[in-house]
C-alpha cells in the first residue's frame, strides 16, 4: 500500500491528507458534541465537561478548517 501511494503525484498525496484530516476533525468535532449532549441528558455524570466538549469541538472545527485553507 506505501508504494501505492508513492506512486501519486504529491498534489494529489496533499489533497489526500488533507480531506482526510477534515474528516477526522469533523469525526473529533460530532463526537465530543454527542458526549456532550450524553452528559447533559444524564447518562454520564456532569463534572462540566459538555461545555468543554462543545469548547474542544469548535476549537478543533476552527483549526482544522484554518489549517486546511491556509488561515491563521
Amino acid at each position: 500500500m506505501l508504494s501505492d501511494w508513492n506512486l501519486l503525484s504529491e498534489d494529489v498525496q496533499l489533497a489526500l491528507s488533507r480531506e482526510a484530516l477534515r474528516r477526522a476533525s469533523q469525526t473529533l468535532a460530532c463526537q465530543a458534541q454527542q458526549l456532550a449532549e450524553e452528559i447533559e441528558h444524564g447518562a454520564i455524570m456532569d463534572r462540566g465537561g459538555s461545555d468543554a466538549l462543545r469548547l474542544l469541538a469548535t476549537v478543533v472545527l476552527i483549526t482544522s478548517d484554518a489549517g486546511l485553507t491556509g488561515t491563521a
